[in-house]
């Protein structure tokens, strides 16, 4: 008998976007719609825009106190969205 190599669907379809290059902007998508969820509702409350450019993502948000205290947690946030998303979309975050 012959060995069937078996994928799933989720495979089988990731394995067709990144063919056709469309991995990258469906990843960053999900990372941005994530924001509010891994930020939590108190920070993203705040939030005025957010957008990926070059591998950083920028974040606008209102109150000045927030920003320096986020910013001093970057690191943080960007290790908890890429996790989130499951890949390395983002290498840093600029708050503005």
């Amino acid at each position: 008998m012959f060995k069937r190599d078996v994928k799933t669907i989720g495979e089988l379809i990731m394995r067709n976007l990144r063919t056709q290059g469309l991995e990258t902007p469906l990843l960053q998508k999900r990372l941005v719609e994530g924001w509010p969820v891994v930020a939590g509702p108190q920070i993203a409350r705040f939030t005025t825009d957010v957008r990926i450019v070059n591998q950083t993502l920028y974040v606008g948000l209102r109150l000045p106190a927030l920003r320096a205290d986020l910013s001093m947690r970057r690191q943080e946030f960007v290790k908890r969205l890429n996790k989130y998303v499951g890949n390395q979309v983002i290498a840093d975050i600029r708050f503005c």
